[in-house]
């Protein structure tokens, strides 16, 4: 899986040198440098040399191909060039696995997460299913195009492959006509376990009460991730309240269930690979953990997720989500007998993750989308079974609504958005 390291990213090669311009600029992470285009490249006054070394590693970055940046990059040869090669020269000039060769010339998309069907899709409260809600977010996508967005659209500028990418992704994530959006609370559903000699555990359709999450002590592990600090906070970061986190911008917490889980790791990646398009919506993206295993923390981060890392040492977040106690369910059960969870299993397994069984992994994780000040929840996700991922279609159109909105701050919606 590629990191989120900005000096892994880099290499060894022609963008080194740069990284100085690039963080002076505000190219401080992967995901905002991943959608620089040709103008842009020219404003820093890159070689062709250079752009080429930026095409090629956004490209493999897509795919968790970074292993071959470095000799891909040395070789001279433009990205076009590189996929023109047949699998018999990628072999012998790079020793490219063929099964990463397949990766590399684009015949597997293990590495892209789709956009669910809307039938796979199964909520437990509906709060409205208005056609207008399509424009909102397309005006929304739009919009995304400001600062380093806005000029992939102008003129006859030469788009780069990152550049296709990126409006490839604002895309595969607008909501299509005739879907009629769901919930705020919401959940994947219940798959037969065993012929349905077992059944799954329930799962609250409410979402959870502001109270219960404002006041909650946590503590940051680590910041968000910038290149050259230290791995994590140097010293230990005293406990503040949750709502701190919200207090100015709105906030998409992930729980993550385990870090060193592939799915849990699978799902932090795809989320914040997205990161530009929560910026350009003024979202805050935090992960929470559970339990507190130094280790395991410097393996997740800034490997499979680039922003800041949350301890919250009484579970709270992960009980709000169960509607009080905290979800759990047995490997066994939950995973042996459980289809759809074997099945995510499979997806984060394709995308070439690590993982080791280090820590607690019974209890489920979910996502919040909270707004902010004391505008409430928006949106909870549940991780009704092992490895199940918020659509991000559905937290984008949420950030899109809180955008959109001018919540009074002096208002608790104890949960309901409308």
């Amino acid at each position: 899986m590629a990191s989120f390291s900005l000096v892994e990213f880099v290499g060894n090669g022609v963008l080194k040198g740069l990284l100085p311009k690039l963080l002076a600029e505000g190219w401080d992470d992967v995901p905002t440098l991943k959608i620089m285009n040709s103008e842009d490249m020219n404003a820093l006054n890159m070689t062709q040399q250079q752009k080429h070394a930026l095409e090629i590693r956004c490209y493999l970055h897509d795919r968790s191909l970074m292993q071959y940046g470095d000799k891909l990059e040395s070789d001279g040869r433009c990205l076009p060039e590189l996929l023109g090669m047949s699998m018999e020269d990628l072999s012998s000039h790079f020793h490219m696995r063929r099964g990463h060769i397949a990766r590399f010339m684009g015949r597997t998309s293990a590495c892209i997460d789709p956009l669910p069907t809307p039938s796979a899709l199964s909520t437990t409260k509906i709060i409205s299913s208005t056609p207008s809600r399509n424009d909102s977010l397309q005006k929304s996508f739009q919009s995304i195009n400001l600062k380093k967005v806005q000029t992939m659209t102008k003129g006859p500028v030469k788009r780069t492959t990152s550049d296709m990418s990126l409006e490839q992704s604002v895309a595969d994530l607008k909501i299509k006509d005739g879907y009629i959006f769901k919930g705020i609370v919401a959940a994947q559903p219940a798959e037969s376990r065993l012929c349905g000699c077992i059944q799954p555990p329930p799962v609250v359709d409410q979402v959870a009460p502001y109270p219960a999450i404002e006041g909650i002590s946590i503590q940051k592990l680590t910041p968000e991730y910038k290149y050259g600090m230290e791995g994590l906070v140097r010293t230990k970061a005293p406990p503040m309240k949750a709502s701190d986190l919200w207090r100015d911008r709105p906030a998409v917490l992930l729980c993550i269930r385990r870090p060193g889980c592939i799915m849990c790791r699978a799902e932090a990646h795809q989320l914040y690979a997205k990161k530009p398009l929560f910026d350009a919506l003024g979202v805050q993206l935090f992960a929470v953990l559970h339990e507190h295993i130094e280790s395991e923390v410097k393996d997740f981060w800034p490997r499979y997720w680039g922003g800041a890392v949350l301890f919250d040492q009484g579970m709270q977040f992960f009980k709000a989500l169960g509607g009080g106690k905290l979800l759990k369910d047995k490997f066994i059960s939950g995973f042996i007998f459980n289809p759809r969870a074997i099945a995510n299993y499979k997806r984060a397994k394709a995308m070439g993750i690590k993982q080791n069984l280090k820590g607690e992994g019974e209890i489920k994780g979910g996502l919040f989308i909270i707004g902010s000040g004391k505008s409430g929840i928006a949106y909870q996700f549940i991780e009704r079974n092992f490895g199940d991922w918020a659509p991000l279609a559905e937290a984008i159109q949420i950030c899109t609504n809180l955008q959109n909105q001018q919540p009074s701050q002096g208002e608790s919606s104890m949960g309901t958005f409308k």
